[in-house]
């Protein structure tokens, strides 16, 4: 996805609808979606191969410089029909007052044809991670997760929507509280929650299952046991992205060979650091480990 900003000025609202008047006095263009979770494993010090369907159109090519300007490496598919994906927010008096998105799904006929790229890359990375947005470039995700086990590969999911099963298989997954309340209903203990937690993570066979959970940091299901993170305590700015940062950390240390547990202390620090910024952000290796 391409994340467009329009900052301006709001003086007065409109003669022609009660709504805000905006002024737009400069313009920002950053990369979002899975290639903000890509940039993330960047900036924080890894190697990542950005694998992604885009159209043929000006916003696909902002991507493509954005992503070459931040040294992230990316094999990019055409689908001539597609919309590339644009949000557009605007932003007035500090605030985000409207966003406007712009977006028409890939053909399932292309996006078989990138299995054959994905079977290319992955031999020469560590870590598989999958960025699910519900936008319809994942329509062939449970062959890609068997392609990646049967490679050996770790398999990190950041799930969306109710269908879970699609997700059979992967190494961990890492749903927040609403997407996790979408497939196992809501939980009135944290006893409650671990006997559901524990039931979808032997269905699906998982490793495991990170639950984020905003200000009350995050839980780790594992087979037998569930670990606890407390949330940093800052000052939030902004939410937009913060998913895409603790996934892009959680994988790029178990990549390191930290333990699961370990890495989402990283992966929670992380996700205390970007929310203090504003809009689609990314944590520098300094700032993690200072």
């Amino acid at each position: 996805m391409l994340d467009r900003y329009w900052f301006g000025a709001v003086d007065r609202i409109s003669p022609e609808a009660p709504v805000p008047v905006v002024k737009v006095m400069s313009e920002q263009e950053r990369v979002g979606g899975a290639a903000n979770v890509a940039l993330n494993v960047k900036t924080i010090g890894g190697q990542v191969t950005l694998l992604s369907m885009v159209g043929q159109d000006e916003p696909a090519r902002m991507l493509r410089q954005l992503l070459e300007g931040a040294g992230v490496r990316a094999v990019l598919g055409q689908d001539l029909r597609m919309q590339t994906i644009v949000k557009l927010r605007v932003i007035g008096r500090a605030q985000q007052l409207l966003r406007v998105d712009f977006e028409r799904e890939p053909d399932h006929e292309v996006l078989a044809q990138m299995l054959g790229d994905f079977e290319r890359e992955l031999p020469e990375h560590d870590v598989v991670l999958f960025s699910d947005y519900g936008k319809g470039g994942l329509a062939h995700i449970p062959r890609m997760i068997e392609m990646a086990r049967a490679a050996g590969k770790p398999v990190l999911i950041d799930p969306k929507g109710s269908d879970y099963d699609r997700y059979a298989g992967a190494s961990v997954i890492t749903p927040n509280r609403a997407e996790l309340q979408q497939v196992i209903g809501t939980w009135q203990n944290e006893d409650e929650l671990t006997v559901k937690a524990e039931a979808l993570r032997q269905r699906l066979g998982l490793k495991a299952l990170l639950l984020t959970r905003s200000e009350e940091g995050m839980s780790l299901f594992e087979a037998g046991r569930v670990a606890h993170v407390q949330a940093q305590a800052r000052e939030v700015a902004d939410v937009t992205g913060a998913g895409d940062t603790v996934i892009a950390t959680l994988a790029l240390m178990l990549a390191c060979g930290v333990s699961l547990e370990d890495a989402m202390a990283h992966a929670n620090r992380a996700g205390g650091l970007v929310v203090a910024k504003f809009g689609t952000a990314t944590v520098s290796y300094e700032e993690l480990f200072a």
